[in-house]
């Protein structure tokens, strides 16, 4: 999601190394191909590669990280995503993990859905709660690149 404070002054820098890296990594004409597994991009930016079929809206749940933003690439397939600003997040369902760097939230009354297809991707910051990997209409198979860029 995109994070603009004050008009046009930008809360984040996606022009910095970390994100150039990450940016370099997914213009990759091979990332459809790559292994499932992570790979290490440096300065602590790193990339996970998943191979999943889609699920259905009430088996995926809703996620935020504190310590890194997620580039979510769809590199093969479709998914749904449902989207929302942490501030409407009323109910933890799993307190934050440091080691794993995610918390999960009870569905929230209101939020927004994006439909991601191959070669798309959104950016969802330590405000955004976000619920990846649904199906648009049938579950079907899905490659995704997750880059992790540290905040």
């Amino acid at each position: 999601m995109f994070c603009v404070k004050n008009g046009l002054e930008y809360k984040y820098d996606f022009s910095n190394s970390m994100f150039r890296i990450a940016f370099e990594f997914l213009k990759r004409p091979d990332l459809a191909s790559l292994e499932p597994g992570r790979y290490e991009l440096g300065e602590g930016v790193y990339a996970n590669v998943l191979h999943y079929n889609s699920k259905n809206w009430e088996d995926s749940r809703w996620e935020a990280h504190k310590r890194f933003f997620d580039i979510q690439y769809i590199a093969e397939g479709q998914e749904y995503m449902g989207v929302c600003n942490i501030d409407v997040c009323r109910e933890i369902e799993t307190p934050y993990n440091p080691e794993k760097d995610v918390m999960f939230y009870k569905e929230p009354e209101d939020y927004g859905k994006v439909v991601l297809n191959a070669g798309e991707f959104i950016i969802v910051g330590p405000e955004d709660v976000h619920k990846p990997s649904v199906r648009v209409h049938e579950s079907r198979p899905n490659i995704k690149v997750v880059v992790k860029v540290p905040v």
